[in-house]
């Protein structure tokens, strides 16, 4: 573990298409010879051509620009303050970690911990990476390190009352699966480092010691995530959402053994990949907070493991 656009095309080709006799009328005067009618042609694809590109550019998805704004610090890990789709401006606020980096040490396999009280202190970064203030918990919402490897916070301030003292806003935890292939950015709050790469799949199931968790996150091998990363947000460069927490990598080559997880498909066939690290998704979490953000883990399209 990781501690410390085809018609609206279409119609702009025909519009030109349209323009072009007017432009090559001096066909028309063949007493004069063969007329180079090159200038024109050239003259109306380039027009085509670019009102067609800057279609596509303001079609195209923009790209949020990831920066610090909203993660923090921990005394060993990583971490951000995070909200859910449907969190209001004067619920309390709630920082994500991993359940491996509690003050309290690794829940064992099979433990949940929820509404257990707390007082720990997270540095709030902003956009250049700066700790510009202290947070702090009210109690541990909910943390475990079985199905997936996660910490969720909560804590004695809103949302409103952190962006009117700071300017920063939480980050927003995108409740769909994520994909393959998509370009990622893990930011370490505890390093102020970023990591860019892309998620190369899937795991069936990630085995490290004693643990074991689900349909974990395989980065590409550029995320070369460090101890200290654990607890990151993993943010999808193209909508600035959250859709994982970064949390163990195989460090050595070694087989399901701690810092060294392996994994498992559906068969029980082991694949380790040294050198390759991990996430644990976070899409399943907004359905397991209600109204105030308060827990509840059985509302229905709830998957988190319970106590």
């Amino acid at each position: 573990m990781k501690k410390p656009l085809g018609a609206v095309l279409l119609a702009l080709a025909m519009a030109g298409a349209g323009a072009a006799p007017a432009v090559a009328a001096p066909d028309t005067a063949s007493t004069t010879g063969a007329v180079d009618t090159s200038t024109a042609v050239s003259t109306v694809w380039d027009t085509v051509t670019s009102a067609s590109a800057s279609l596509n550019k303001a079609l195209a998805p923009q790209v949020q620009a990831v920066t610090f704004a909203g993660t923090v610090s921990l005394s060993n890990c990583s971490g951000s303050v995070i909200r859910f789709p449907g969190s209001e401006a004067d619920d309390p606020a709630l920082v994500m970690s991993n359940g491996h980096c509690l003050e309290t040490g690794f829940p064992a396999a099979g433990e949940v911990i929820v509404d257990q009280a707390s007082t720990r202190s997270f540095g709030l970064l902003n956009s250049a990476g700066t700790r510009v203030g202290t947070l702090r918990a009210s109690k541990i919402a909910y943390a475990t390190m079985t199905d997936t490897d996660v910490s969720i916070y909560q804590l004695t301030r809103s949302y409103a009352s952190i962006k009117s003292t700071y300017g920063i806003d939480a980050l927003t935890l995108n409740d769909t699966h994520p994909v393959a292939g998509t370009a990622i950015t893990v930011v370490s709050g505890y390093w102020k480092r970023t990591y860019a790469c892309n998620i190369d799949g899937f795991a069936y199931r990630l085995k490290e010691g004693a643990w074991t968790w689900k349909d974990s996150v395989r980065y590409t091998s550029a995320c070369q995530t460090i101890g200290g990363t654990s607890g990151s947000p993993v943010i999808d460069n193209a909508t600035g959402k959250v859709v994982a927490v970064n949390n163990t990598g195989n460090e050595d080559g070694g087989r399901c053994t701690d810092n060294n997880p392996c994994e498992v498909d559906e068969s029980g066939n082991v694949t380790v990949r040294e050198g390759i690290n991990y996430a644990q998704e976070t899409y399943q979490i907004p359905a397991c907070f209600g109204v105030d953000n308060k827990l509840d883990l059985s509302a229905s399209g709830c998957t988190l493991p319970k106590p």
